[in-house]
């Protein structure tokens, strides 16, 4: 089964979106990297064979952010083609825009209301894994 990996520093964001992920019934294993440098460590290290069939990634985080491991990510031939949802706290212009000339596929604002962030990480997980086709990866 198809991975999906969250990278994600907030632990309630973390578990809201596993939450969301199993009220959808989305039965993809789902990876946790707390951090930039943990989640290329992850992506990149050719040891682990299995590529995420989707990136949630946001972009205020430790170490290493979200348009650092973004910009890596497309650089890579290994994960060029991974879908990224940038799923950021942020509204301001210039860090959707970065975040789409960098690759992203999509930016979605966290919503502050509990309900919604959960429809919306839903919402996200339904596309991207049921009805999303990818290109084929090697």
């Amino acid at each position: 089964m198809e991975s999906i990996l969250l990278v994600e520093d907030n632990a309630d964001d973390e578990a809201l979106a596993l939450r969301a992920f199993t009220k959808q019934d989305i039965k993809n294993k789902v990876i946790v990297a707390r951090d930039g440098e943990q989640a290329l460590d992850i992506l990149l290290d050719k040891e682990i064979h299995e590529i995420p069939r989707v990136i949630f990634l946001d972009l205020n985080l430790p170490k290493i952010n979200g348009f650092e491991v973004l910009e890596k990510l497309r650089a890579n031939p290994r994960t060029s083609l991974v879908p990224v949802v940038i799923l950021s706290s942020s509204s301001e212009l210039i860090d959707r825009e970065k975040s789409y000339q960098l690759g992203a596929n999509s930016y979605v604002q966290k919503p502050v209301d509990f309900q919604e962030f959960l429809d919306v990480v839903q919402n996200l997980g339904r596309y991207w894994l049921r009805f999303n086709l990818q290109a084929t990866m090697g």
